[in-house]
Formats: structure tokens, sequence, C-alpha cells
């Protein structure tokens, strides 16, 4: 009996204790009601807290009568018991005892007499070539303790900067290298002649650089190019993308044509946001902003020309430097009927290797060719071939009236086995050839995570093969499916010299976008090679730059060149390019100082158009034809209101950038991305821009 009313009393206090519990929220600012992101909260007397996110915004689960003790580097802490309520906003006060504050490109530094005290030095003249950084700082930086690994290799030591202890108990102190927060794992890679100096800072200071992440001291490495890549840096397992050199300014007077192939992919955004739904990291090289801005459609004019597609130019300010001007350069493809489009010769092509073997690929990609069968009419032929260890025809060409047998053939599909990538191209063109239709649309549709690895399957022996295969005539469009061994470099490759377009399948509503709503333009060309150039006005413009395309660049001379390759235009695709311009006589830190030339002189400019800002021209093939014809559009130095479409094509496009870490988004932040967005939102009917705004959101 007393056991008994010993657990009922222990029962009834475990209740009253749990009655006492609860979540209290808030936002946390300074005085000028800006909030204060990575500021501490913790319960007094205890190591249980949280930090704030990019908002200020903390959640934490207390006990009535707690006390939350509330601080932020360089502000005075608070103190707050808790009470009946469940919101806690807080605003902090400076801390006069700070002398200055000096903004730095990463975050805000707090600057305090005694951090001198705080931060040692190793010059990379002190520093030995055979050992690694962290053996180096044993015995030469005090307060730090260097406690080797059991393992063998003298890159595994672990490094403990006395004194400090954080919230969770973790006293590994923060890693930068060349500006950039990485793990200490990558830190390892780094060989000691690649250094130029390393800096231990501790105390406060670390808090003072970094906020809440510093608070158990920081390592700052300055590598001798102060740019140090790290192998792998940009793949997520086995998953590959082709590297990307952001563009630079370039000064009009000595480099006035830009020269580019269009690009109307759309993988790159369906790619991302996927990354963004899984809540991975982003590598930077697999944010290519071109494919994130022309995943959308803008409400271009339709041509009412001989021309397949119209050409549209705005200018306006840029809305992340005043300083610079946005240029948006624009295409509309012709739209046609389903019913107006010429006869399809289709193959598809179809991964059933071992690597297809999950949910998110074979499976869904035979849901999503469903849809495409369903929208087959009579006059079209499907042919079904597929590979693993080797290469074979599991359905010959069917037309599009039994639509039953495809699907059938779709049905009994299988993963297993190796990839004969390069054998499943082979067949594929040569059933697509032998089926050839002179005024119809022949093209193989290859699907597949792009993990190529019997045959050829290098990206140089796929680019051979491909630009073999595109003189038959056949145009290809390349669907890439799942993750963790996605090939998005071989992917692209294919797509962009094969004569055909690339998109990243994720989700079913994604495959009916491709599919369904944008049927004509998967599968039907009306402009192939199709290029652009424009030329700036050096009156006008003292330099400029290319927001994304780096993947799409051209020497200015294969402008006129036939024989170079170029992107193609699907029917009622839209493609949009972006420039950022600095005008003449703007003081900008992006120019570095003219070189002065001996033989060439760019001061002399022609001074007979001081009113046009730029002249754009394009160049493009009839699908059918090795010609090009030339058009051309001339933009006048006007600026206007930016338009909703404008807005948003510039949210996209900053987002991008921050994505990818570029050295152009000048200090914007998610929220101007999302105001950006929000304006430019329009009339969304199929919900694509408002998901942009979610996924925005939830980045934060």
């Amino acid at each position: 009996m007393k056991t008994g009313l010993n657990l009922l009393v222990a029962l009834f206090m475990m209740m009253q204790v749990q009655a006492q519990q609860k979540t209290i929220s808030g936002t946390i600012s300074d005085e000028n009601g800006s909030p204060l992101p990575s500021a501490n909260v913790i319960i007094k007397g205890s190591t249980i807290g949280v930090n704030s996110n990019f908002d200020g915004y903390y959640s934490l689960q207390v006990n009535v009568g707690d006390v939350l003790v509330f601080s932020y580097v360089g502000y005075s802490s608070q103190d707050i018991t808790v009470g009946s309520s469940n919101t806690i906003n807080v605003t902090l006060q400076p801390d006069n005892s700070l002398d200055e504050v000096v903004v730095t490109a990463y975050a805000i530094r707090k600057q305090k007499k005694t951090f001198s005290n705080s931060v040692s030095k190793i010059s990379a003249e002190s520093l030995s070539v055979t050992k690694s950084y962290s053996n180096q700082l044993a015995g030469r930086v005090s307060g730090v303790k260097i406690a080797d690994s059991k393992t063998k290799s003298n890159n595994n030591s672990n490094i403990v900067i006395r004194g400090y202890t954080s919230v969770s108990g973790n006293n590994t102190p923060l890693y930068v290298v060349d500006g950039k927060i990485v793990s200490k794992s990558k830190v390892d890679q780094i060989k000691s002649k690649k250094v130029e100096e390393i800096q231990v800072v501790k105390k406060y200071a670390g808090q003072a650089l970094y906020g809440s992440q510093g608070a158990n001291g920081v390592i700052l490495i300055k590598t001798k190019r102060s740019n140090y890549q790290f192998p792998n840096i940009n793949k997520i397992e086995n998953e590959s993308y082709t590297k990307i050199h952001e563009n630079k300014f370039k000064l009009a007077n000595a480099n006035p044509l830009s020269t580019f192939s269009i690009d109307v992919d759309k993988a790159g955004y369906s790619n991302i946001r996927r990354m963004l739904n899984n809540g991975q990291a982003i590598p930077s090289n697999a944010v290519k902003i071109e494919e994130m801005v022309n995943y959308f459609n803008y409400d271009y004019p339709q041509p009412n020309d001989k021309h397949p597609f119209s050409i549209n130019t705005e200018v306006v300010n840029t809305p992340w430097n005043k300083q610079t001007q946005l240029v948006r350069i624009g295409l509309q493809g012709k739209t046609y009927e389903n019913k107006e489009l010429p006869a399809a010769n289709l193959t598809f092509l179809i991964d059933v290797s071992g690597s297809m073997n999950n949910q998110n690929k074979l499976p869904l990609l035979k849901n999503a060719f469903k849809l495409l069968v369903n929208q087959l009419r009579d006059k079209d032929k499907v042919a079904i071939v597929v590979y693993a260890g080797a290469a074979g025809v599991v359905l010959k060409p069917t037309s599009g009236k039994n639509k039953e047998k495809i699907i059938e053939a779709l049905n009994n599909l299988s993963a297993g086995g190796s990839t004969a990538g390069g054998e499943g191209i082979e067949l594929a063109y040569k059933l697509a050839q032998e089926n050839f239709s002179k005024k119809g649309n022949n093209r193989v549709i290859l699907a597949t995570d792009g993990d190529f690895n019997v045959g050829a399957s290098t990206n140089d022996a796929m680019e051979k093969l491909i630009v073999q295969k595109r003189e038959s005539g056949v145009f290809l469009s390349v669907l890439g499916f799942g993750y963790g061994n996605y090939k998005d470099d071989k992917l692209e490759i294919l797509a962009d010299k094969g004569n055909g377009n690339h998109a990243y399948i994720d989700t079913m509503q994604e495959a009916r976008r491709i599919f369904e709503t944008e049927f004509g333009g998967t599968l039907f060309t009306i402009a192939k090679d199709v290029k652009i150039q424009v030329e700036f006005n050096p009156n006008l413009v003292q330099a400029y730059r290319l927001i994304g395309y780096e993947n799409r660049l051209l020497a200015n001379e294969d402008f006129v060149n036939d024989a170079i390759d170029a992107g193609e235009l699907g029917a009622g695709h839209t493609v949009t390019a972006l420039y950022e311009v600095i005008p003449v006589g703007v003081e900008s830190h992006y120019i570095k100082d003219q070189i002065d030339l001996k033989y060439t002189n760019t001061t002399e400019v022609n001074t007979n158009y001081k009113d046009e800002l730029f002249t754009v021209k394009f160049r493009y093939k009839k699908p059918d034809q090795d010609t090009s014809i030339e058009m051309v559009h001339m933009q006048k130095n006007e600026t206007s209101i930016a338009s909703p479409d404008m807005n948003f094509a510039s949210a996209v496009a900053l987002f991008g950038m921050q994505l990818r870490h570029s050295q152009f988004y000048n200090d914007s932040t998610i929220k101007d991305v999302i105001a950006l967005a929000e304006k430019g939102r329009g009339n969304d009917q199929s919900g694509y821009r408002a998901e942009f705004i979610r996924l925005v959101k939830a980045f934060k």
C-alpha cells in the first residue's frame, strides 16, 4: 500500500512538472528593431539553449520560473523570468564598452583593444612543408591543445582551444578557410605549402567575428591564392557537376561584344528544388542561374513576322545595386497547337541498370513516360530501347493509336545490371534513323541518372559519340532522374551536343509540366543553333557582366560561323538572359584599373550613337537547314519601372547568386529575394512562382 502511495505521489509530481513545461518563442532584435541572427538564449544555470535564426526568431522548451539569458556579442545581456506568457520578445541594447564596429565581408566584427591578446598568428615562412597544419600549432600557440588521434595519419589531430565550452558540450573550434566556414575533415586536406597564414582566435574575439559559431574559438586559415578549392567540394555523394567560373564585369570600351548560346534547359532549377526540399547542402556548381531563370515562363508576345520567335528587351535599375542597371533580353518561341505539330518519330532510350532501381528513378520514369504516351496522336510512332549490361529493343516502332501496347512495354521494364550507355545510344539512333521521317520530328528521348560505366562512358567519349550522331538529323532530349549518383555534367554534355534539351524530373508534377503542359516545346524544335551577340555602347556603358550562361559562352567570331553548334528553341519556349551594367561615370569596386595598351586605343569611341544603350543580334537556323538567319534589335538608353516579370526574374537570379556565394549579390538578403518575387508573382495560374517563394522562405 505504501509503495502504491509513493508511486501516486511521484506520478502527481511528474504531472505537475509537465504541466509547467511549455514552449517559449519570440524574436530578438536590436535597438532599431532589426533582427539579431545567432543570438544566444540559455536557461540560466544550465547548458540548455538555442540560437535565433536569420530573422531573430527562437523557440525553446522551458519551465515556468526558469530564467532565460538573452545575449549577443556587442550587446548587453538581459535576464527574463518565464511567466504565464508563451511569447517573449527581447530588444537588446548595445554594450558601450566596445570601441568600434567594422563591417567585414562575412559578418559583423566587434573590436576591442584586448582582442589583440586573443589572436595568435603563424606565418607561411615558419610553416613546415612536411607537417600538417594542425601539428604545427602544437607548442607555438598558447592555450591550444593538440590531441593526436590513434590513427597513423598525422592529419587527424584534434584541436581544442582550452577554456571553451558550448551549449551542446562540443569544444570543437570553428574552421574558416579563405573566409568560408568548412569542416575539420576538409581542413585536413590542405597541404602546408598552400597556406600563407594561420590565425587562432581565442576568448571573446571568436564570438565577435562569427557569433555563437565562434564560441569555442576560431582557426582562420589564409591560403596563398585566397581561393582554395577542396577536392569533391561540389559533389553530393557520387553526383557530379561541370565546374562554373562566374562571369566577371568586362569593360565595354575594350570588350564591347558579348556572345553566347541560348539555353532552354530547366534541369538546374528542378534539381536545386529537390535539394532544398530534402534539406541538402547545394553545391555551387549545381547552381546554373540561367536554368533557374528559364524554368519560369514570362509574358513575352508571340512573334508576328516570318521569324519563329519574338525579341524583347527591358532596362531597369538593379534591385540589389543602386549603382548599376539590369538588362533583360527575352525570346518567345512560336506556340503551336498539338494537332498542328508534325508527326513524331520517337525513340525512348531507357536506362534499366541496377543504379535505376529506386522509387525516384525507374518507377517514376515509367509513370512519367505514360503521360507522354497519352499525348501521342495516331500519326506519331514510338520505339523503346533499353540498356543495362547490354542494349536491346523492347518495342519496335508503334503507332500512338496503340497506347496500351506501348504502356505494357513500359510496365514490363525492371532494373538490374551495369550501364552500357554508349551502346544504348548507338542502338537508339540506329533505330531512329531506320524510321526517319523527312517532314517529321525525329527524336531520341534518353532517360537515366547518367551513371554510365560500360563501353563509352567518360564525358569526352560521350561528347564525341553524340556529336557524330547529331549529323543524322535526329534531335535529343535528355531526362535526368534520381539522386545520389546523378551525373548532371554528363547529361548536360549529351543535351548540348545532341541538338536537344535537358530536364530533371524529381516529381510527377514536373513530369506533367514537361510531357503535358510543354509537350510541343519538349519534342518539337522550331529553331536550332540559336546564338546571341550583344554589342554595348561605350558612350553609355562602362562595364557589363552576363548573369549565368558560363557554360554557354562563345568566342565573338563564332557568332557568324555556321559550323559552331549552339542551343535549340522548342515550340512555345521562352529564353531569358540578364546583364548587369555599370553606366559611364559610376565608380565601382568591381572595375579594376584599365591597362594602358601600346598598339590599341580604347578611348576613342564612335559618338554618333549616344541614345543607344546596346544592339543585340540573333542568329538561328531552321531545323532542316544549315545556313543561319540573322535578326537585329536595338535598345535605346531608356530605364523603365520594372515589370512583374522583370521583378520575378531578378528574384530568381539573386537567389541563385546567393546560393553560389557570388561576389556580386552585394550583401542582399533572403528577404530581398522574397520581396522581389512577391512583386513579380503576377497571374501565377500554375503556382510555380508561389512554389519558388515557398522554397526561398523555407531556405531561411
